[in-house]
């Protein structure tokens, strides 16, 4: 459990909301909270195991199993688990599993939207100037962080786009699986990434430093992507 806890508190999108040694005492908190998006669930567990506790859970809530035992996986997935990490569980494991969830929310989002997929990746609309522009995302290449605004820098501009938008407010606007956060002032696109030089990603003549706190995500997105 503390294991997991760290992972949680290491990975910048994801928040704890709660901790359980009991299938009990989870029952009775885990309603109170709004959303609970992500369900860590260990199988065998005193008083009731996983398995039985997942069918209580709401179908809203991605449930990943966590184990030392592989012959559970088939049941796992018969309760519509998102995943199976068995132990000892790897941040790489655990963040590939959060990953799937992400995914899986974004597509239910534009479902529920009534929008198409391909058509609500395409792009995004800011404010600027008093203007409300469109932006394509595949011609975006990272955002900076200023004070009290954004620059969002785009391929084939000479000028980049600013606007009176937080950081956090902007990386939720964009897609996870398209976008990755490098450092607290610095959102860049995955596949805008050609270039890395001593710890810098390299756009041209700017450089975007990779902070240590999201070091970790970065690496495994390009090892991930290695051949």
């Amino acid at each position: 459990m503390e294991l997991l806890k760290s992972y949680v508190e290491k990975t910048s999108f994801l928040r704890l909301v709660g901790r359980y040694s009991s299938a009990v005492q989870a029952m009775t908190e885990i309603p109170l909270h709004e959303e609970v998006h992500v369900l860590f669930l260990d199988i065998q567990m005193p008083e009731l195991n996983g398995l039985e506790f997942s069918r209580m859970v709401s179908p809203e809530t991605r449930i990943i199993f966590t184990t030392a035992f592989g012959q559970y996986a088939l049941d796992s997935y018969k309760v519509n688990a998102l995943d199976y990490l068995l132990k000892p569980i790897s941040y790489v494991d655990f963040l590939q599993s959060v990953n799937k969830a992400v995914q899986w929310y974004e597509l239910k989002q534009k479902a529920d939207n009534g929008v198409d997929a391909d058509e609500a990746d395409d792009c995004i609309y800011v404010k600027s100037d008093y203007k409300l522009l469109r932006i394509a995302l595949d011609r975006i290449l990272y955002i900076e962080g200023l004070k009290d605004y954004i620059k969002i820098h785009v391929e084939d501009e000479p000028k980049a786009i600013l606007s009176l938008i937080s950081m956090k407010a902007m990386e939720e606007k964009l897609p996870s699986s398209r976008f990755i956060r490098v450092h607290r002032s610095f959102i860049v696109q995955k596949s805008k990434i050609k270039v890395l030089d001593r710890g810098r990603i390299v756009f041209g003549k700017e450089y975007i430093p990779i902070s240590d706190s999201y070091k970790q995500e970065l690496q495994i997105y390009l090892n991930s992507h290695s051949v």
